[in-house]
């Protein structure tokens, strides 16, 4: 489906901000929104850093990008939604990798209180090195 096709099916208007975004988000990655700004600018003559917030959160409400906030991270968005993954953090720099759901389908949509809620997602962050990380705490030893 083209990005054109995306926006329509979920109701939104086709801008050419909206287009390059969803581009820059079908390269892949867990993108910051500094990140996601200049990749843009690239490929139009002028947007603000405020429209670009402003087409992320229209995405994500949309459902045609995922919002991700690591602690200590700034949120980082990606293209992958609607199959409930997960994500490991590199403690050392600061990598993320998707991680598909462990067991099954999707087991940690069952908490044992809701609330009320009607639960859709569940987001679970595993923290660790990544492997160079792990290789420059080997030297440093």
């Amino acid at each position: 489906m083209t990005g054109e096709e995306l926006l329509r099916s979920r109701g939104l208007r086709v801008t050419r901000p909206r287009l390059a975004v969803l581009e820059v988000l079908a390269g892949g990655g867990h993108l910051e929104v500094e990140e996601i700004t200049q990749r843009v600018r690239r490929r139009l003559d002028s947007v603000s850093t405020q429209a670009i917030y402003d087409v992320l959160g229209a995405l994500s409400r949309a459902g045609l990008s995922r919002r991700i906030e690591p602690a200590g991270s700034p949120a980082r968005y990606e293209a992958r939604v609607g199959d409930n993954h997960h994500h490991v953090v590199c403690r050392g720099c600061g990598e993320i990798a998707d991680v598909d759901c462990a067991v099954g389908s999707a087991p940690c949509l069952d908490p044992v209180a809701a609330y009320g809620f009607e639960v859709d997602e569940a987001e679970v962050t595993y923290w660790g090195l990544c492997p160079n990380c792990q290789l420059r705490r080997a030297a440093d030893r």
